[in-house]
């Protein structure tokens, strides 16, 4: 069933995810230009299977907790005009005997329908709202989010998976089975030792299965592997949060030894822990822990995305001519979306990054720069990016744009590439960059250097579409020598505004280059 259609004020359309811990809402506006943007994302504790596992029955007090969270979550969702809630419920609501029940007090309290999905369903959905978010390329990578009553893996590229399984493992599930709540001291070796004896017989299978796909990575997506890594960056190494971080091996047994040597009430303190999970947390890392050394993981990288952003996904791949799956990379698409949604004038966005393609590859067979393939993709998602400022005004739009590039959510890129790609755009008018600026002064001498090549470049593309008319076809350099290099420029019609731009860029040329640039003019029919 495909998707309804966006109307010409686009639409707004929210994701609920009730999950056996906690109940996540996503409300998002579809743009008619097939860019979405995000309204609100909420989360709320629910600890909807606290007790369940033992009689597969959700308790009444749950369910109350359950039922005024939704209320209170869409009610806030149709505060921003939601036509249409996308509502699925996981391992807790699947191995409830009273299911029935609760889904029609939904329906009456909260106007919500939901659907339960299957645990390989759960799998998969995760596994988009993952991979659609980070830059994996070809490699093979080993996905992992622990759930207050399953565990999910998958294991697959960016554009496809090969394997999905779902685990009757969870946080809450094995704490209720051998970790109970009136039991607050520290966690022996033995008890340790206990439920890893559980997760182990469990995933024998799948780890075989696992092993011979070979995953080159490992991915993290759950609160509990992200509030594992937090631990071990505030715990063990004293330092604040910086991205998604990574979870070693090393420092994941540290923390390991940390939260079981004390009781509850101390675990609540502990650096960098969120108190609600104190209780389910050791339950939880045994999980990971077991996963990591069955497969002889040396890291994990995390990451806040999972099955609510799968859900947008899967929805918008539903939907015409939204490029959220298929033939672009999370990079791409991340780019592309961010430009659509400040609504870029995509004509001149297109032209003047092949402009500046062409003139970095023929840059390099004239031996005028050796950056690689890199530089060159930054440059080519920068330059798609360099007017995006223009959203906010027209005047010092290259300022807005290394701010707007800078802080924004681009998924598939690290910090560092995208504070690289703001730069670009900064500079793609006005003042060239010096060394000394505040927006270069901290970036390594490897990376000012390449800065300054490819801002020239994007500085003579955007001098080549200065009528915004797509007059120049092609243009390449050509016959370097050791005092000067040609640079061809093939147009159509009138382009002497497009000449007098790349003119003004000679003696900035000169300067980076140490050679002359002479300009060729081939005119077309």
């Amino acid at each position: 069933m495909r998707s309804k259609k966006i109307g010409p004020d686009g639409r707004v359309v929210s994701f609920v995810d009730i999950g056996t811990n906690s109940v996540r809402l996503l409300v998002v506006r579809l743009n008619p230009n097939h860019s979405y943007t995000i309204l609100s994302r909420q989360k709320q504790q629910v600890r909807l299977g606290e007790g369940e596992f033992e009689d597969d029955e959700i308790k009444p007090e749950a369910m109350e907790r359950l039922v005024v969270v939704c209320r209170k979550f869409t009610d806030l969702a149709r505060t921003f005009s939601t036509e249409e809630f996308v509502a699925v419920a996981t391992s807790a609501m699947r191995e409830a005997a009273n299911q029935n029940a609760i889904l029609h007090l939904l329906r009456q309290e909260a106007q919500l329908d939901v659907r339960v999905i299957s645990g390989q369903e759960e799998a998969r959905l995760i596994y988009l709202g993952v991979a659609s978010g980070i830059h994996i390329g070809d490699r093979q990578a080993f996905f992992i989010d622990i759930g207050g009553g399953s565990t999910e893996i998958a294991v697959g590229t960016d554009r496809t998976y090969q394997y999905l399984e779902s685990f009757r493992l969870g946080a809450i599930r094995l704490s209720n089975l051998y970790l109970p709540r009136e039991n607050t001291g520290p966690v022996s070796s033995d008890q340790y030792k206990r439920v890893q004896r559980h997760v182990k017989n469990t995933i024998i299978h799948a780890v075989k299965k696992i092993r011979s796909l070979k995953p080159a990575i490992a991915i993290g997506s759950s609160g509990t592997v992200m509030n594992l890594a937090e631990i071990a960056q505030k715990a063990i190494h004293h330092t604040g949060s910086n991205g998604d971080p990574v979870l070693s091996t090393k420092d994941f047994r540290k923390v390991i030894d940390l939260l079981c040597s004390l009781p509850l009430d101390q675990r609540r303190k502990v650096p960098g822990i969120n108190p609600e999970r104190a209780d389910i947390i050791i339950a939880g890392a045994v999980i990971l822990d077991t996963f990591m050394k069955e497969l002889e993981l040396s890291s994990v990288m995390t990451t806040s995305r999972g099955l609510q952003d799968g859900l947008l996904v899967d929805y918008l791949s539903r939907m015409d001519a939204f490029p959220l799956l298929g033939e672009l990379s999370p990079r791409q698409r991340s780019v592309l979306q961010l430009g659509r949604s400040c609504r870029i004038n995509e004509v001149h966005a297109r032209t003047v990054t092949t402009l500046v393609l062409e003139l970095f590859d023929s840059a390099k067979e004239q031996d005028l720069h050796n950056f690689g393939d890199t530089e060159r993709e930054l440059l080519e998602y920068a330059t798609f990016l360099h007017d995006i400022g223009s959203f906010i005004s027209y005047t010092n739009h290259h300022a807005h744009s290394y701010y707007m590039i800078k802080n924004s959510e681009l998924l598939g890129f690290d910090q560092k590439e995208i504070s690289f790609m703001a730069n670009i755009a900064r500079f793609h008018r006005k003042k060239a960059p010096r060394k000394k600026d505040p927006e270069v002064i901290d970036l390594e001498s490897s990376e000012r250097d390449a800065l300054m090549v490819l801002t020239t470049f994007i500085r003579l593309s955007e001098s080549l579409d200065r009528s915004h008319t797509a007059l120049i076809q092609r243009v390449r350099f050509s016959r370097a020598n050791k005092n000067s290099v040609h640079l061809e420029v093939v147009a159509r019609g009138d382009c002497q505004l497009e000449i007098w731009g790349v003119e003004a860029e000679k003696k900035a040329f000169e300067k980076i280059f140490g050679k002359k640039l002479i300009i060729k003019r081939i005119q077309t029919e």
